[in-house]
């Protein structure tokens, strides 16, 4: 007997009109940047104003303090670059003027608006019986291809129809960058083995770091490293690849002033320069009853991917770090909600095909794996993964998963594991929950569903999905008929 989905009309799909700026990079050209500003540099003054009102007319109403990015850009130029050029020495408006002309915009939405995942939101004030508020999040994909996280606010009444607090702003909010700048010396050290750095270079660097060690040290010991002769030239060429390390580790912070549509999470390191990819929310509530929001994505930087935690509170201020074990360095990975028997639990897939668990006293930290899935039914021969957190409920840990078959169609399935040790699987459902219809199957990347995270709200389970890799809808389902079909099975 067919399970109950209760497809929404409402559609989430991208919006070019939304943008952000972004420096301007010319690729290291030294002459072709010092052609653009000897040309600034000798413009009238009066001229300099006149084009800057222009820009002002253009592009102010698309931007929030517009003058403060072009400062930020002349800084990074004049910080990149010595070309002895001053803002002391330059009016302002001239300074300005530099920064605009190394500044551009980025459309971060307008190719795709995908794989959503669900959180309950940390106010919840001001509802009326039976409603939630939730906070979903989605991969914006833009130009070339380079992804980011958005976020969107909503309420689910108590007839769960989903309504959404307002529609994309237009003035989007780009934060305000912290490089952490305290780091553990064994934690660095080991992600450097997991990256395999030659054990003569990860030996110097242990020697010579303290623990903790900050970021300035770092930097002092790779001047050093780069000037001994006993490093091979390889080695001299890897070494770079350290402080990469380093500046994946930050944190940002946005305005409070700033409505949740307008945040969004760009590529800031050099290991997520192509995108942050297929955020897994889960609002994880510790022993001691404090709630954190973690996310799990993919960092890509055009070769390699990066597993990497955020975290938050409150959704103006973000950590981002690596995470550590080689069994995390694959895509996938999903934080259960709480703790298990003290310890921190995560599914994974280390091989690409099979759903697999770990558990680890640091949230940061992996190790031993245990295999609890693999393909069974036709519709997921070629792979099973996870799609999201696990959901709490009394029959067990409801997963939902991915499962792709012939013709690399993907649906989404669903597996219940055991409470205690969710190792054990109770049961899993034997034909798709949902599997792309019509409407669903047409897209950036045909035949596709998918999700980040669900959650179970008024006995029903919301879900939002993409539509082949493209646009976003949402689902309802009878929790009870669910898990009764899951346990037969």
């Amino acid at each position: 007997m067919a399970i109950t989905v209760n497809r929404k009309a409402i559609t989430f799909t991208p919006d070019a009109k939304r943008v952000i700026t972004r420096y301007f990079d010319l690729g290291g050209n030294v002459e072709r940047i010092k052609g653009i500003l000897d040309n600034i540099m000798n413009m009238p003054e009066n001229e300099v104003s006149k084009t800057l009102e222009k820009i002002y007319a253009r592009f102010s109403c698309r931007h929030r303090d517009l003058k403060k990015i072009l400062v930020r850009h002349f800084m990074k130029l004049t910080h990149d670059f010595d070309f002895g050029i001053e803002p002391r020495e330059i009016s302002y408006n001239r300074t300005l003027l530099v920064g605009a002309y190394f500044t551009s915009e980025y459309s971060f939405e307008s190719s795709a608006y995908f794989n959503p995942s669900i959180v309950e939101a940390p106010d919840q004030s001001g509802l009326k019986k039976g409603e939630i508020r939730v906070i979903v999040s989605f991969r914006a994909v833009g130009e070339g291809h380079v992804s980011s996280i958005v976020f969107r606010s909503g309420v689910i009444d108590a007839n769960n129809e989903i309504s959404f607090m307002s529609k994309r702003k237009n003035f989007v909010e780009e934060p305000e960058v912290i490089k952490r700048n305290v780091y553990s010396k064994a934690e660095f050290i080991e992600k450097l083995k997991e990256m395999k750095i030659p054990d003569d270079v990860r030996n110097y660097f242990n020697d010579r770091l303290e623990d903790p060690f900050i970021y300035g040290k770092l930097q002092e010991c790779i001047v050093n490293a780069l000037e001994e002769k006993e490093f091979s030239t390889y080695d001299k060429n890897i070494i770079p690849t350290i402080q990469w390390l380093a500046k994946s580790h930050y944190e940002i912070t946005f305005a409070h002033d700033t409505d949740i549509s307008q945040r969004v999470i760009f590529p800031i390191s050099y290991t997520e320069k192509k995108g942050v990819e297929d955020a897994r929310f889960v609002r994880f509530v510790d022993d001691d009853g404090k709630i954190t929001y973690y996310a799990v994505y993919t960092a890509y930087n055009g070769f390699s991917i990066l597993p990497r935690l955020l975290e938050t509170e409150d959704f103006y201020h973000f950590k981002i770090t690596p995470l550590h074990g080689n069994n995390v360095q694959n895509k996938g990975v999903a934080l259960f909600p709480k703790k298990i028997k003290g310890k921190y639990a995560v599914l994974a897939r280390i091989d690409g095909f099979r759903n697999y668990i770990m558990f680890s006293d640091d949230v940061h930290m992996w190790g031993d794996i245990y295999e609890i899935q693999e393909p069974k039914y036709p519709w997921e021969f070629v792979q099973i993964g996870n799609c999201g957190s696990p959901i709490e409920t009394e029959e067990g840990w409801l997963l939902i998963t991915h499962g792709v078959g012939s013709m690399r169609t993907y649906c989404l399935g669903a597996t219940l594991l055991d409470l205690e040790d969710p190792r054990k699987v109770i049961g899993r459902l034997k034909e798709p929950l949902i599997e792309p219809n019509e409407r669903e199957r047409i897209g950036y990347t045909p035949n596709v569903v998918y999700t980040c995270g669900a959650l179970i709200h008024n006995d029903e389970l919301i879900l939002p999905y993409s539509m082949s890799d493209f646009s976003s809808t949402f689902a309802t389902i009878p929790i009870k008929e669910l898990l009764g079909a899951i346990v037969k099975e």
